[in-house]
């Protein structure tokens, strides 16, 4: 039995979705249990049989995390500490998720996961702190890095620049900051395939698409990709690049945060798809949330 931690998320959405068709026995809790009481975790775990649980819950307004640090805390690094614990002493596996924020973003070459974190905001501290939680209290655990995260449920970057360019005759977005846009479908597709193996190393993998652009880049695709499908009805909307400190944020972005995924395609035997062709099944299928454009 599987417990997907986060079920009502835009990756525990899809995760549930692929379980479901595969045909894979889980249980899905949100915030319905408390993932900073090590009791309420324990509670639910208790008798269920549970041999794998999959941690997609976590406190991700990079923003706010600068002002609630303690929030952030609890969510990115007590709570992953606490699952850890409970996986260990019912002799369940573990996946959790984490993040490229826990580079700081310099260098020009992709990074892999045996190099040194330096996370560079609270956001990133507290993701950073968490592998490490993970890490000291079970050692059967996968930590999965991803980046620039999109799916059909929820909020993200692909629908709220769709419903910019509907809405103005020019969108801003910032051009020096290098990375991959992910497809949650993509991502949840390892993860059951680190599930039906039963036999992956355990250690730190590194998943996101292919690629490696800028913002701007991934905006432009957008747009071209949206007038194709219909979603992008103001086609002369203009997309123009910007430096990043024309767009200050309260927490600091990293400059550079392309992952290597040689270590993951290696041991799973697999390729991980192109950004612009997983950019084209989210936008064709009929799970495309219309209303999130409007």
């Amino acid at each position: 039995m599987i417990w997907l931690i986060g079920n009502k998320g835009m990756l525990g959405t899809e995760i549930s979705r692929q379980l479901t068709e595969n045909k894979i026995d889980f249980v899905g809790t949100d915030i319905d249990v408390d993932i900073t009481n090590i009791d309420a975790l324990k509670g639910f775990a208790s008798g269920k049989g549970i041999n794998w649980i999959i941690n997609c819950a976590a406190y991700t307004a990079v923003d706010n995390a600068e002002t609630n640090v303690e929030l952030a805390k609890k969510l990115n690094d007590v709570a992953p500490g606490n699952i850890a614990k409970v996986a260990k002493e019912i002799g369940a596996k573990f996946i959790h998720i984490s993040t490229d924020y826990v580079f700081d973003g310099t260098g020009d070459t992709p990074r892999t996961e045996d190099m040194t974190i330096a996370p560079i905001g609270v956001y990133g501290v507290t993701k950073a702190d968490g592998e490490k939680s993970v890490a000291s209290n079970t050692s059967e655990y996968y930590i999965l890095r991803t980046a620039w995260l999109y799916g059909w449920a929820g909020k993200n970057f692909v629908y709220t620049m769709i419903r910019a360019m509907n809405t103005h005759e020019s969108v801003k977005v910032v051009a020096d900051q290098k990375g991959t846009p992910t497809f949650a479908g993509d991502l949840a597709k390892v993860i059951i395939t680190i599930i039906s193996k039963n036999d992956v190393p355990y250690g730190i993998y590194h998943v996101t698409d292919l690629g490696e652009i800028t913002w701007w880049d991934f905006t432009n695709e957008i747009k071209k990709q949206g007038i194709e499908m219909g979603w992008v009805t103001n086609k002369n909307c203009a997309v123009n690049p910007c430096k990043t400190e024309e767009y200050p944020t309260p927490a600091k972005r990293p400059a550079y945060s392309v992952l290597c995924k040689d270590k993951i395609q290696k041991t799973l035997g697999i390729t991980l798809p192109d950004w612009k062709e997983s950019l084209e099944v989210f936008l064709k299928s009929d799970l495309f949330d219309k209303t999130r454009i409007q």
